[in-house]
């Protein structure tokens, strides 16, 4: 059983790293532990590739391993010493939990790994600051999103001790895109249940997907029908209403575990899966352009049309500063005033129980006349 040399975590805290073959054409495991971020080898997995010494299966395994090793191996520059993939990718490695140690978030370290991970697909040397600066520019994304890979790239090349000059990439300010209400609630309708309940939560509290991917069980409170959620990225915690369609839509989820849901990522995945059956069924493309944070942009965009109060808005989406927010109050007017988009669901309530109904529902109410109350919600 293999362990840490260093700490003696034991196999599962262990990272592969990659086989490495060595001069004498035997290979060796490398391995990364995540306790305390220390890698080492194990012995050799063979002296050497011999035909007498392993089966057929065995050699064949080897030889596309040596085969592997031999087509990861890249250069950095003319003259320099040669830089394995497998190199890189532990230096990767050693960076972020860097970055765990001096406190950054989940989500901080998760953002390096996937910009790490697809300038690597795309062939970029990470030890050639020329060569990645080509792959960037050659990269199918967004300037906004190269702005922020060069901001990554900036800490890895003063981690790995090379020089080099940034290049700059300016903000392309967009607007969101806002579906309507009906459209979300299609597309959480035809949802399997947790990917369901995962995105009405998301409609409901405007939270980041994060947000809702670390919430626990003791995170909800089925009582006062209230949700606590537990910033990221400096935002501000906060506590938010749970309407009763949630609260049965959670209650109507296994308990088995002490999180409710899965990680963002895997979440994510299995939208996208479920979100292109239900487009092309739906035959409404549309849907494909939503994305978990839309349903944070859409939460804001209503708040902001129903109240005209984006202070009250920034404590929805937990914002530090109120700067942030004041982009709803453009999108806002964009959506309902420019576009003459302002057509509403009007309803009228008896009774208590009635008036309870409208606002669970998304109603906003208007005036009382008659001993009528009048509610409105967006179409």
């Amino acid at each position: 059983m293999v362990s840490c040399p260093e700490c003696g975590a034991c196999a599962s805290r262990l990272y592969r790293d990659g086989l490495r073959l060595l001069a004498d054409g035997s290979m060796t495991q490398r391995w990364l532990c995540r306790d305390c971020g220390y890698r080492f080898s194990e012995k050799p997995i063979t002296s050497k590739m011999s035909n007498d010494s392993y089966t057929s299966s065995q050699i064949c395994v080897l030889r596309k391993a040596k085969n592997l090793a031999d087509a990861l191996e890249i250069k950095t520059s003319a003259g320099t010493e040669n830089k394995t993939l497998q190199d890189t990718k532990g230096k990767i490695v050693e960076l972020l939990w860097h970055l765990k140690n001096d406190g950054k978030q989940p989500s901080t370290i998760n953002n390096y790994r996937k910009a790490f991970s697809r300038l690597l697909r795309e062939g970029a040397d990470l030890f050639n600051p020329e060569n990645t600066k080509e792959t960037l520019a050659k990269s199918q994304i967004k300037d906004n999103t190269k702005r922020n890979v060069v901001a990554i790239l900036d800490c890895w090349f003063k981690f790995v001790g090379v020089q080099w000059k940034p290049p700059k990439y300016s903000a392309e300010p967009e607007i969101p895109y806002i579906p309507t209400e009906i459209e979300l609630d299609q597309l959480i309708a035809a949802c399997g249940k947790k990917v369901a309940t995962y995105l009405q939560l998301l409609k409901e509290t405007g939270a980041r997907c994060g947000e809702i991917s670390s919430l626990k069980w003791t995170s909800i409170d089925f009582q006062q029908r209230i949700v606590r959620i537990k910033a990221e990225k400096g935002s501000n915690s906060r506590i938010s209403p749970l309407s009763v369609k949630a609260l049965e839509m959670l209650n109507n989820l296994p308990k088995n575990t002490e999180k409710i849901f899965a990680q963002a990522d895997d979440m994510r995945t299995n939208f996208f899966i479920q979100r292109r059956r239900i487009a092309k069924k739906l035959a409404n493309s549309r849907l494909l352009e939503i994305h978990f944070h839309t349903l944070r942009h859409w939460k804001a965009t209503m708040e902001q049309h129903k109240t005209k109060d984006p202070w009250h808005v920034k404590e929805i989406l937990g914002h530090k500063s109120i700067q942030s927010t004041e982009a709803y109050i453009h999108i806002e007017k964009m959506l309902f005033h420019i576009g003459g988009n302002d057509e509403f669901h009007v309803k009228v309530a008896t009774n208590a129980e009635e008036i309870t109904g409208l606002l669970e529902t998304g109603f906003e109410y208007i005036m009382t006349k008659d001993n009528l109350a009048f509610f409105r919600k967006r179409k």
